[in-house]
């Protein structure tokens, strides 16, 4: 029986994985803050352990006994102080690579983020060693390229392991990606740039759980290396909207609005918010914008050859299985 700690457990990409694993007959520990979605682990067979990313002794001590670490917590979002998102995703990914030096784990899965080539600019297929921006977008993005020079240094320094960015990660249990959708198409409809005719990636998240998988079973040359993920089927914006909300039974409710009256709008929101930190977060970003706005795919190539890495479900049956949990739970 393989022994495997899941960080940011009680996220969306970390519940699937510790529940697959735990499917699989291996002793999963669930490692989150949220007590309560840790308690609906439980109850399903996974140990959990309540601990903090930034909490060094306890990150530390949960990789005790563990044979493969998959790291998938981090703080992610378009918006906020950036010693918060330093804290928890290069601290907490340095604590994660010390508590595997530490206990000698066999494997370190590290999941980082494709938002590090944005850079404003229509990308398509992008690969693993394309240059990056000269300065990260935002600083989530700054601060999960630090994070990866972290594994990087860790892998350097005989750790094996692996890096994987998946791109737009969507299905069951999803809360942000569709959902903030759905929420605006609720109100004042979904605000589209260039009519929504941008092509982007997206990746179901039982491919990733695969992907992270193939990184626990990767050859040892394999190793030490960043990989792409991807469901392998760029997609018009516009086209998934439909089909998604098709299969919902939900009338498709779009505005669109030029680029440089979006974007002047999302600076002036973020000038208020910043001014404001009582605020929260901003409804538009200009980051927000860029994404809506540029076309970026990515190239798959590298996981494809060296992980034997290929998508299972589809991009169709993916939209189909969210749709049919979204209804499920009454949203």
């Amino acid at each position: 029986m393989t022994n495997a700690l899941v960080t940011g457990a009680t996220g969306f990409l970390g519940q699937h994985v510790c529940l697959r694993l735990n499917r699989m007959g291996w002793n999963v520990t669930g490692m989150g803050r949220s007590e309560s979605v840790g308690a609906s682990l439980e109850k399903q067979g996974v140990r959990f352990v309540q601990a903090d990313l930034r909490d060094e002794e306890s990150v530390v001590r949960a990789c005790a006994g563990q044979e493969v670490v998959f790291h998938c917590g981090a703080l992610s979002s378009p918006w906020g102080p950036y010693r918060e998102f330093e804290a928890v995703n290069v601290g907490g990914t340095k604590h994660v690579a010390a508590g595997c030096r530490k206990h000698e784990v066999r494997r370190f899965i590290h999941i980082s983020t494709p938002t590090i080539y944005f850079d404003n600019r229509d990308r398509l297929d992008i690969r693993e060693d394309d240059r990056l921006p000269a300065k990260p977008i935002n600083a989530y993005a700054a601060t999960k390229l630090l994070a990866e020079r972290v594994a990087f240094q860790a892998f350097a320094d005989g750790q094996p392991g692996l890096i994987l960015r998946p791109r737009a990660i969507f299905g069951p249990l999803d809360r942000a990606l569709f959902p903030r959708l759905m929420r605006a198409n609720d109100s004042r409809g979904i605000p589209l740039i260039k009519g929504g005719n941008v092509r982007l990636d997206l990746t179901y998240v039982d491919n990733v759980v695969d992907a992270m998988l193939l990184g626990w079973e990767a050859p040892h040359e394999a190793l030490g290396q960043a990989y792409n993920i991807t469901n392998g089927e760029p997609a018009i914006l516009r086209n998934v909207l439909e089909k998604l909300f098709a299969m919902m039974g939900v009338r498709l409710r779009t505005r669109t609005i030029p680029y440089p009256v979006a974007y002047g709008a999302a600076a002036l929101l973020e000038w208020s918010h910043r001014m404001l930190p009582v605020l929260g977060e901003p409804a538009l970003t200009r980051y927000t914008i860029g994404v809506m706005s540029r076309s970026q795919t990515l190239d798959i190539t590298l996981a494809r050859e060296r992980l034997g890495y290929a998508p299972r479900v589809g991009l169709h049956e993916g939209l189909r299985a969210f749709a049919e949990w979204w209804s499920s739970i009454g949203r």
